[in-house]
């Protein structure tokens, strides 16, 4: 079943519950404020009688009647709003006439008495509930999307894992055929000028298999100075773009800075930012390292490419989002999880304007060389 589609079932379920539960349990609350008032009605009653009453009247009956209220809080008030009596009241309100009533009691022709009353606390739990639910049901929610949510990243962790480490396993075997054609070549033409360019393109393989084989294990990250990683990423694309796309490096800072880094999937994830923002069709991509903050150290990469609409900027990380004609839309996604889950730093767009450019970030914890 798709996560997405099991994930607005049960919000929908639990929707539904929460209404239906919502709505019944205020129907409770209005019958039980029907009976409370028929009860303390017949409460005013039985007072108004027990006060006429005189020595022949059996009042045996009208006390069980006024003892038999043991929930609901009632005043008496005179015409004249002075409190005359109370029961069932733990904290009296300074102004009981704003609670429900007044019920009168007429105590003669000249004389009256007036009922107030507050809702038992059992009504008030009641009329509480439908919130404390709907509280409970939003927790149960928010819990639900986000364990669904953390099955899908881990399937589609997954999933990129055992790609990646299988395409790693298929480039093995031709990888070897290669290496040994190629010293077979090296030893029958050595001067062959194109001879050692066969090799570097054989060991950049290497170093392609070598990255696929390392998605899904715990990388070893070591302190390295960026700069040197950072130069090398910068060399090697300028010998693979156009030379109408100038790439430069600026160092921003008078002392090397360190970082717990792993130099190949570091430079996987330059190295995929650099293409994107060729494939932005930029002529100009500068890449600068930042250490000014003790803490942090920033590598950012500009360029002056075709930029993104707002739309594009939501969606540039999400696995499978391309804007290219050919493509999976794994690159971002992929560079944010090198750069957040292995070596727990940010991965972040900076700022874009369409015709202007794009400016990433990459924010790793600075650390001291040892």
């Amino acid at each position: 079943m798709n996560s997405k589609f099991l994930s607005i079932s049960i919000i929908f379920v639990l929707f539904i519950l929460a209404a239906g539960s919502t709505a019944y349990s205020t129907f409770l609350a209005s019958r039980l404020a029907q009976v409370e008032q028929s009860r303390a009605e017949i409460w005013a009653e039985a007072t108004r009688q027990l006060i006429q009453a005189d020595e022949d009247t059996d009042i045996a009956f009208i006390t069980t009647i006024i003892e038999g209220n043991t929930t609901i809080p009632v005043y008496m008030l005179a015409a004249d709003s002075t409190v005359l009596l109370t029961r069932n009241v733990t904290r009296p309100v300074a102004d009981p006439w704003t609670l429900h009533g007044p019920i009168e009691v007429v105590i003669s022709n000249s004389v009256s008495q007036y009922i107030y009353y507050d809702d038992s606390l059992l009504l008030k739990r009641l009329r509480y509930f439908p919130y404390i639910w709907s509280f409970v049901i939003c927790l149960f929610v928010a819990l639900a999307v986000t364990i669904l949510f953390i099955v899908q990243r881990n399937e589609q962790n997954r999933v990129w894992a055992g790609l990646s480490k299988e395409t790693a396993h298929q480039l093995g075997t031709p990888l070897s055929s290669l290496n040994g054609w190629y010293e077979l070549l090296k030893n029958k033409y050595p001067d062959d000028e194109m001879i050692p360019q066969m090799g570097k393109d054989i060991a950049r393989l290497v170093v392609v298999a070598d990255r696929f084989g390392k998605i899904g294990s715990k990388p070893t990250l070591r302190p390295e100075s960026v700069e040197p990683i950072v130069q090398d990423v910068v060399g090697y694309m300028r010998a693979r773009v156009s030379k109408k796309v100038n790439i430069l490096f600026e160092e921003k800072n008078d002392t090397p800075a360190y970082a717990l880094i792993n130099k190949v999937t570091l430079s996987w994830v330059l190295e995929n930012l650099i293409r994107n923002a060729v494939d932005a069709e930029a002529t100009l991509i500068i890449i600068s390292l930042d250490a000014q903050a003790y803490e942090y150290l920033d590598i950012i990469v500009r360029d002056n490419g075709k930029g993104m609409t707002r739309s594009q900027q939501r969606k540039a990380f999400q696995a499978g989002y391309t804007t290219k004609q050919r493509g999976w839309g794994l690159g971002l996604s992929l560079a944010k999880r090198i750069v957040e889950n292995d070596h727990r730093g940010k991965l972040f767009l900076q700022s874009t304007e369409l015709g202007k450019g794009t400016t990433f970030v990459i924010r790793l914890k600075q650390t001291v060389n040892r």
